[in-house]
């Protein structure tokens, strides 16, 4: 691809939409013209300029010139909404937002993030009332609230066929889409950015800690590959508020967001030999090793992804929330063993930490209350603060569970699919 190339692809476009003869442009300020020719102001006019990081990336004076249409041509239509977007964010940000020549400019700013799980059982059409909510859940855990992934269910299937077609045949979207779209979207740092996602797909980490693991300096140009990896969705920096201090944590650990990257550079990738030669065409998935304990760990980075909709149900009142982010306490006891704890999520007000633990498994065993009651023994708290234990689940609840009165709040996953209904 050249700019020659983009420049002739938007010339088919002008002239597609306007009805008009192709034309040929020698540079951007001439193509903006031409646009500018057919902008009618009797009416009101939309223009999108989509991916317009692919538009602007082989003409590294795409920026200024953009600015210059705007205006020498852009600005003096009244009636002209002027929107540009695209699937790469950081060149956005960078050539576009950052930039102080755009400063003023710019009427709104929006970033498109993945759709509510209340949103999305939609995609399952009129079969949503008969399906059960651990399928749309399982298939959730994989896909996330991705529309373009979301479009591909076919609800005549259960969730593991629906997976098994997406993920493990060849011709799966998911199975070919990392490919197509995240190398490309990566750019000059695509190695590097694949390698922070493979890493931090065995747990979250700091940035000294990735610098180390990847023998990267621990520097600025380190900081802005993480910040851009941030900014396009894939990972986030879970610092919260650090429960002993009620200050921010000094430490903020990034953690693997995207479900559908982990699941691909996690159980995709290592298997794509098998996937190409069809082993999976014919197999169970639930027979395959690991499968319960893999979608328990797609699930527990769903509900965390969607953490503020656990909010309604923690009857917070009218207490201001601090701080909804993941917990991990390091510390070892005095006989050597790890004497620290992981939280799910830990959500803190100014007088409650509510410890939020999230499981899926087929049974919801009483043994689920002394795993959280260790963890709030080992849980650092400041003076003045109640804690109050959560469980978030998908699965069948013992009875004795709700009986004990252990947790505070009790929330099926399938809630969160019904709380805009």
């Amino acid at each position: 691809m050249t700019n020659d190339d983009q420049l002739a692809g938007f010339a088919e476009s002008l002239a597609r939409e306007t009805s008009t003869p192709i034309h040929t442009f020698k540079n951007w300020l001439d193509a903006f013209f031409w646009l500018d020719q057919k902008i009618d102001d009797t009416k009101r006019t939309v223009v999108v300029l989509d991916e317009i990081s692919w538009m602007g990336n082989y003409d590294k004076n795409f920026p200024a010139v953009l600015r210059k249409a705007w205006e020498r041509y852009f600005h003096r239509h009244e009636k002209l909404i002027l929107v540009v977007c695209g699937s790469v964010s950081a060149w956005i940000k960078h050539n576009l937002l950052d930039n102080t020549g755009f400063a003023g400019r710019f009427s709104r700013d929006y970033v498109l993030s993945e759709l509510k799980l209340s949103d999305c059982a939609a995609f399952w059409g009129e079969a949503a009332g008969r399906v059960m909510a651990r399928e749309m859940l399982d298939v959730l855990s994989v896909t996330g609230g991705v529309p373009r992934y979301l479009e591909e269910i076919d609800p005549g299937l259960d969730a593991n066929e629906n997976i098994r077609r997406l993920c493990f045949m060849k011709s799966g979207v998911l199975y070919t889409d990392f490919d197509a779209i995240f190398n490309p979207l990566f750019g000059e740092e695509n190695e590097t950015k694949k390698d922070i996602l493979r890493l931090l797909g065995e747990g979250p980490l700091a940035g000294t800690e990735i610098a180390a693991r990847l023998g990267l300096m621990r520097n600025g140009h380190l900081s802005e590959v993480l910040r851009a990896l941030c900014e396009g969705g894939f990972i986030s920096d879970d610092a919260g508020i650090n429960p002993e201090t009620g200050k921010p944590c000094r430490l903020a650990r990034y953690r693997l967001r995207d479900n559908y990257t982990r699941f691909y550079l996690k159980y995709i990738e290592p298997h794509r030999r098998e996937i190409e030669l069809g082993t999976y065409r014919y197999v169970s998935l639930e027979s395959l090793p690991g499968w319960s304990s893999i979608l328990g760990l797609q699930f527990e980075n769903l509900i965390v992804n969607n953490a503020m909709d656990l909010l309604p149900f923690l009857h917070l009142g009218n207490a201001i929330v601090e701080s909804v982010a993941p917990y991990r306490h390091v510390r070892k006891g005095r006989d050597g063993k790890p004497g620290g704890c992981q939280i799910d999520l830990l959500v803190q007000t100014a007088r409650t930490a509510y410890v939020v633990e999230v499981k899926r498994r087929r049974e919801i065993a009483p043994s689920i209350e002394s795993e959280v009651e260790q963890k709030i023994r080992r849980l650092p708290l400041r003076a003045g603060l109640s804690v109050r234990p959560v469980l978030v689940y998908d699965g069948d609840l013992a009875p004795s569970v709700e009986g004990t009165g252990f947790f505070d709040a009790i929330i099926p996953a399938a809630r969160l699919l019904e709380q805009a209904q």
